[in-house]
């Protein structure tokens, strides 16, 4: 079964999380494309209302807009994370899927849930925001910031009981987050390269010839980066 890794803490996040974009394609100028709708605009292809207003609302706590560099919803990674949902990897297309399972075994043995990613976000989501409402008197996006932060730091360190087939909800959500973060834009997030631009990733340009230069080490890189499509920020 291929899974990916969905147990890195947050802290790691912005210190490692740019290790997993290597990309490898030619890069070339194309037209300007059409810009995407607003994001108050986007009609989820996976999520029913209740749960977009979750990770519309968790997503911008995991990468708030008030750092250094751009949040996630400017980046847009809920867009990245619903067509994931929507697609292969949300219903584990690609996966082996069949059992026998063993939820409650060490994570170190993997994959353990006979549901789809997409199934345990929707599983976590109720079970949270019930959670939520027993503890904070309203759903998770509801919450003020403060509230929702503490929130997710009991998910994160399993004060929220959930049944144990749903016990990768906060990596899966953690894990999609940063690679709607620093994705190629062609898959939904890094509007603009914002989160390349923020780190000096350079992105899928072809050539680097002109900066192989011994006497340019050290030196930040200042061209930019370049998407999978061709477009330059």
């Amino acid at each position: 079964m291929s899974t990916r890794d969905f147990r890195t803490t947050r802290r790691q996040f912005l210190t490692g999380g740019a290790a997993g974009a290597a990309l490898s394609t030619v890069a070339r100028p194309l037209a300007a494309q059409e810009p995407p709708v607003p994001l108050e605009q986007y009609r989820a292809e996976y999520f029913n209302a209740a749960e977009w207003a979750f990770i519309m609302a968790a997503t911008a706590r995991l990468i708030p807009a008030d750092g250094d560099g751009p949040g996630a919803l400017e980046t847009r990674v809920p867009v990245f994370i619903d067509r994931e949902m929507a697609g292969e990897f949300g219903q584990a297309a690609t996966w082996y899927m069949e059992g026998p399972y063993q939820p409650d075994a060490a994570p170190l043995f993997g994959y353990q849930s006979p549901l789809t990613p997409a199934e345990v976000y929707r599983g976590g989501i109720s079970a949270f925001n019930d959670w939520c409402e027993r503890h904070h008197d309203a759903a998770f996006a509801d919450l003020d910031a403060d509230a929702q932060d503490e929130a997710l730091s009991a998910l994160d360190s399993g004060e929220v009981p959930l049944e144990p087939e749903l016990r990768d909800f906060f990596d899966l959500l953690l894990q999609n987050t940063k690679e709607g973060y620093f994705a190629d834009p062609k898959h939904g997030g890094n509007h603009e390269m914002a989160s390349w631009v923020y780190i000096g990733f350079p992105g899928a340009r072809a050539s680097f010839l002109e900066w192989t230069d011994p006497s340019k080490d050290n030196v930040p890189y200042p061209l930019g980066p370049v998407s999978i499509a061709g477009e330059r920020a």
